[in-house]
């Protein structure tokens, strides 16, 4: 196997250790405001997700640093042509980590309401976006060279269409379902009944969305009869995530609707292939493997360093989710958090005194 290619199957590795990890992290945001019942609930979901959700993120960075070094040419086209949803993405996870951060410094419940919207918000737009944004890269984008470069000349405009439309919703609601079913798997009590009940009813939506997004992406836009096996797969795991929900069997549905998200990266860069980035326009402007690819010295280094560093970060990430294994409830939340707010404006005007 050649090194561009490789690294091609690489990167779609890192998305995928992203999607699955962090795409519980979204659901459990996206269901904070509208779930949760009250403060102990809101807690409850904060926990099952604070260990680890700040880990979960370093797949993003990761991908992009490898997309960066080892296809410089995708990575420019791409966030050139891109720019304002990427950015979009970048302030609203900015503004959720924040949100995690912050919302435990005061207690005050004003403060930890605006806090929580904001998480709820900040995990809503980028499950949406990333979903239009993947999906853009299935149906292919307005590419023309220009000057012996590639550029996308459509505008942001260009990237909103029924389909890529219909690849946000798809995210948004297996997100959904995979964060319900993480809160049913990870809590106990009455957050772990009513997150399955959900979970159920979700997994019926995803799975009816997914299907339809997958069927299309499948017959309109790829050229390999082989893709047809990750789409059975993801079709296969999302029933088998109605049918576990319904037995309240929350790992095995945990599982299975991680396999589903492996499936679909699988199905996109599936289709993709052999470009990282096709044109709509005229497929002799699509950018192949082998045109965005670094060299091939560049491309050994990061071959070694990934071989060595990998398996530690993995093993790491592993040892983590180990540790907080155990199941939280409300009746593990107890006292309040952060300084109150009267003190907290004390202090801000001793500040200004001194």
């Amino acid at each position: 196997m050649d090194l561009p290619l490789l690294w091609f199957l690489l990167i779609a590795v890192l998305w995928t250790g992203y999607l699955v990890l962090e795409g519980f992290d979204f659901g459990v945001g996206m269901l904070l405001k509208p779930f949760a019942r009250d403060e102990k609930e809101r807690r409850v979901l904060l926990r099952s997700i604070g260990p680890v959700w700040d880990g979960n993120e370093v797949w993003l960075l990761t991908a992009g640093g490898a997309t960066f070094a080892a296809f410089p040419e995708w990575y420019a086209t791409m966030f050139s042509g891109m720019y304002l949803p990427l950015l979009i993405i970048l302030l609203a996870l900015i503004v959720r980590i924040c949100a995690i951060e912050w919302r435990a410094k005061i207690d005050d419940p004003v403060w930890r309401n605006r806090w929580d919207w904001a998480h709820t918000v900040g995990a809503w737009v980028p499950a949406v976006l990333w979903g239009v944004a993947f999906a853009n890269l299935v149906q292919g984008m307005e590419i023309e060279v220009v000057d012996g470069n590639h550029q996308l000349v459509g505008g942001f405009f260009s990237l909103i269409t029924p389909f890529t439309v219909l690849g946000g919703v798809m995210t948004a609601v297996v997100f959904l379902t995979h964060g319900a079913v993480f809160l049913a798997l990870k809590t106990d009590g009455e957050v772990r009944e009513r997150a399955g009940v959900l979970a159920q009813r979700l997994s019926v939506v995803s799975l009816a969305v997914a299907g339809v997004w997958a069927v299309l992406a499948q017959t309109l836009y790829s050229a390999h009869t082989l893709t047809w096996l990750p789409l059975a797969v993801a079709a296969a795991s999302l029933v088998g995530v109605v049918v576990t929900t319904r037995a309240r069997r929350e790992g095995w549905a945990f599982m299975l609707n991680a396999v589903a998200i492996v499936a679909a990266v699988v199905l996109i860069f599936g289709v993709m292939y052999p470009n990282v980035m096709p044109s709509s326009t005229d497929p002799t402007f699509s950018l192949s493997i082998d045109q965005a690819a670094s060299t091939q010295a560049t491309l050994t280094v990061m071959s070694v360093v990934a071989l060595l560093l990998v398996p530690v970060v993995l093993a790491y990430q592993g040892w983590t989710y180990w540790v907080f294994r155990k199941r939280i409830s409300t009746d593990h939340i107890h006292g309040h958090e952060g300084l109150p707010l009267a003190e907290t404006r004390g202090a801000g005007r001793a500040t200004g005194a001194h």
